[in-house]
């Protein structure tokens, strides 16, 4: 097993005790500000000290990332105060962060019949996914969030179809110079679980994404991941099961337990696998 640090404590704090370029990637889903009701964390800062605080966990992102790493920094809004995500993006632009990557999770989709075509034959249509109903004449429901990319100069590699899914048309293939691959590209369908595996934390997200995330970067140049803001540890199960080094914090003592009893049962389960052959 590869080793996984779980420590309880404050993130940007944590990252402090770092070396400088030690991690490889980032992947990680600060509190939004958005009121969100945390065991040990208030999630109502005023927005200016809200932006302060991003921009110097930022900073020490940067010095602990090394030079052609990445970090992937998943943030949502709600609907009455939209603008905050891109309030952040522009704190990765001070704290000299380029954005390379903007993908988009889509948590709930539906098709009308016509957009899908009859070939697949679902004359009603197709809904998946899970979103939180907002009960208002002004907003839509909120069926999406942000992970941005961002590395220290835009220029990192990336193993596209790691993530690659198969031509609908095959004649692509050989237009395209390839197998039967093409990049999945920027917009991502993940549903979040409906029954969290712990109540502890009211926003968990799904460990596909941190694993699509750690692929898109290339696991062959992945040794260390770090989340500052773990939670109960989606990031750290996710390193498990790539059989990746992982440090995590987070402020909450409830949810460090969550996240090391998870991360237990998660390489227990990966052990029987591995002995029954």
């Amino acid at each position: 097993m590869k080793s996984v640090e779980l420590h309880h404590g404050d993130g940007v704090a944590g990252m402090k005790s770092l070396p400088p370029s030690s991690v490889d990637v980032i992947v990680t889903s600060p509190p939004y500000n958005i009121g969100t009701k945390y065991r040990s964390y208030s999630d109502d800062m005023e927005q200016l000290h809200y932006l302060a605080w991003t921009f110097d966990w930022l900073v020490e992102a940067s010095r602990v990332l090394k030079p052609k790493g990445s970090l992937f920094l998943n943030i949502g809004a709600k609907p009455s105060d939209p603008m905050m995500p891109y309030y952040v993006c522009e704190e990765t632009q001070k704290a000299a962060w380029s954005l390379q990557n903007v993908i988009h999770w889509i948590k709930s989709i539906a098709l009308d019949a016509g957009d899908i075509g009859a070939v697949h034959e679902l004359p009603d249509g197709l809904s998946v996914g899970h979103y939180k109903p907002i009960n208002s004449p002004r907003f839509l429901n909120d069926c999406h969030e942000f992970i941005f990319h961002l590395t220290h100069d835009g220029d990192v590699p990336l193993d596209r179809l790691a993530l690659g899914v198969p031509y609908a048309d095959k004649t692509n293939a050989k237009r395209w110079g390839g197998g039967d691959l093409r990049c999945r590209g920027n917009t991502w369908f993940m549903p979040y679980p409906t029954i969290q595996r712990s109540r502890s934390h009211p926003a968990v997200f799904p460990v596909t994404l941190p694993e699509r995330c750690l692929k898109l970067h290339g696991l062959e140049r992945v040794e260390v991941v770090l989340d500052p803001f773990m939670g109960i540890g989606t990031t750290a199960v996710a390193c498990v099961r790539l059989g990746l080094e992982f440090i995590g914090f987070d402020l909450d003592a409830e949810y460090v337990e969550d996240a090391r009893s998870w991360v237990a049962e998660e390489q227990k389960a990966l052990d029987k696998r591995d002995e029954s052959g």
